[in-house]
């Protein structure tokens, strides 16, 4: 048989895996075969939005974007295959990881989807972190919660739900309430021992005076948590509808549990032993590496996630990574386009990608800094983001530096945190592998992560797959969960992939030790920025 006659076999048998992972910036489907080949894939496009000050996605957005991923999907089946899709061998969702999703007892959403995004929560983070002496970021739902609570929300006592959007969407598909552990991480702490939520913290919590006064107690709101390989449902009548309005696709698929986009990431990179780590990189970015240990102290920097398998993992998350590197992408593709010269866009990236590491460039940027919040960051200290681009007079302004800014200063708000495990806490990495659509430019990202880490950086070829393959890997994981997930990574997933290993360059470790420098010293310009430049026109 040929390929296409395979693949053709695998998806009328319903020998795929479906992985649906809802991004910032865009909703990617992907089916993949036995083998892990992508047989076809759909994305849509998306934006969060504010919402009476905090950023947000509205329900009808999940769905609608949900349904024209997955049609997309389905019309690549038929285009390519001359098939219907009215099956697959399991299905698995993901999504952007924290957030605050909250419902009564009739399933209604009480307030707006307050996504990762917000950082409106630090009374709650630093009560919390200090009770627990455990790190609780602004963005986990947890924090999300209590902040509700101590800002006297009239929703609160109405709770009888609260999950992630992973959570939600999964739940709503099979009518289960659970989540895969290292989405649940990311909500409140999770003993990597039980696998499940901290006793001792949610007894803590729930003896707080304002949640004592509540109807419920924390553990009643969660989802239950599951580890990679866990059933977690099926696909039932009215989830396959929302899925597929058309019809087409039948019910009663395996379902996955739900998890975050760092897990996905993690799988996606071959990253789920202890002492691998990989970076993630997209609208956010994070550096996760998983511990043999915990920390020795309370890091406010690092966050404490589990793996999809339930081990402890550090990360360093940056809320700001290519939002504002896409806009000025973007802004050359507008003056290509004015002198009648349209690149396509993987041209257009590499062509100023690669500039960075051209001689034009100098090793720490010629003076230029670039801050890239376009929301609030907590390793930086800022509760609102304001994109920037600032220099001295005599600085050497080139567009190789320009470009060499852009990336320094992507990496440098997730170096904040990465910085404190391994040079505070002493955490050994065995390997660290990039990850992301901005690793598929050969090199540039790679050699900057590695001077930002001065640590070697390994892209497989795998890199730009994405976390919808990642998850629909964890979907196929159902089907060997007799297996531990690192030993079916190593042995079944990625056995013969490729890589290349950047190690870091002495003079761009340096150069970027004086752009960080230059970029930590002049942080109070975004502080003024936030004072002096309104969020919104």
């Amino acid at each position: 048989m040929t390929t296409n006659e395979l693949a053709a076999e695998a998806i009328r048998t319903g020998a795929t895996a479906l992985g649906i992972e809802f991004g910032s910036t865009r909703i990617k489907a992907v089916l993949i075969d036995g083998e892990r080949h992508t047989l076809a894939a759909g994305e849509h496009e998306w934006a969060s939005h504010l919402e009476n000050g905090l950023w947000s996605y509205s329900l009808d957005e999940i769905w609608r974007g949900l349904q024209d991923a997955y049609a997309r999907l389905a019309n690549d089946v038929r285009t390519t295959y001359a098939l219907d899709l009215t099956t697959v061998g399991a299905i698995g969702f993901s999504a952007m990881m924290h957030g605050y999703l909250a419902f009564d007892k009739a399933g209604e959403l009480l307030v707006p989807f307050r996504t990762w995004q917000n950082t409106n929560t630090s009374v709650a983070h630093e009560k919390l972190s200090e009770l627990f002496q455990y790190n609780i970021p602004e963005r986990w739902s947890v924090a999300h919660l209590e902040q509700a609570v101590l800002d006297g929300e009239p929703h609160v006592g109405s709770i009888d739900y609260v999950t992630t959007l992973a959570g939600y969407v999964h739940w709503k598909l099979t009518g289960r309430r659970v989540l895969g552990i290292g989405d649940a991480s990311g909500m409140f702490p999770i003993d990597p021992t039980t696998h499940a939520y901290e006793d001792g913290f949610v007894r803590q919590f729930d003896a707080l005076p304002e949640i004592e006064a509540q109807p419920w107690t924390i553990e009643q709101l969660l989802p239950t948590p599951l580890v990679a390989g866990t059933d977690a449902g099926s696909l039932t009548a009215d989830g396959a509808l929302l899925l597929d309005p058309t019809g087409t696709l039948r019910p009663g698929i395996p379902m996955a549990p739900p998890e975050g986009d760092a897990g996905t990431g993690m799988v996606a990179t071959n990253s789920v032993r202890v002492r691998t780590g990989n970076v993630s990189a997209g609208t956010s970015i994070f550096a996760t590496v998983v511990l043999e240990h915990k920390l020795a102290r309370l890091h406010p920097e690092v966050d404490l996630v589990t793996t999809p398998c339930g081990d402890l993992a550090g990360m360093s998350h940056a809320n700001n990574f290519s939002s504002d590197l896409n806009a000025w992408v973007g802004l050359f593709r507008q003056f290509a386009e004015a002198l009648g010269m349209p690149l396509p866009t993987n041209e257009l990236f590499a062509t100023l990608f690669n500039l960075a590491i051209t001689d034009s460039a100098d090793a720490d940027c010629g003076g230029l800094i670039c801050y890239p919040f376009r929301s609030g960051e907590f390793l930086a200290g800022l509760e609102q983001g304001r994109p920037m681009v600032v220099r001295s007079p005599e600085a050497h302004m080139n567009l190789a530096n320009f470009m060499r800014a852009q990336l320094f200063g992507a990496f440098s708000p997730v170096k904040i945190g990465m910085d404190v495990m391994t040079k505070d806490e002493g955490v050994q990495i065995d390997s660290l592998v990039g990850h992301g659509g901005i690793f598929a430019t050969p090199v540039v990202a790679q050699k900057i992560l590695a001077a930002a880490f001065d640590t070697p950086i390994k892209v497989m070829s795998t890199a730009a797959e994405g976390g919808a393959w990642g998850m629909a890997v964890l979907a196929q994981y159902l089907h060997h969960a007799d297996k531990p997930l690192a030993d079916f990574l190593d042995d079944d997933v990625f056995a013969g992939v490729t890589g290349t290993v950047e190690e870091p360059d002495p003079a761009d470790v340096a150069g970027f030790e004086r752009f960080f420098g230059r970029f930590v010293q002049a942080l109070p310009t975004e502080h003024a920025a936030i004072e002096t430049i309104p969020l919104t026109d």
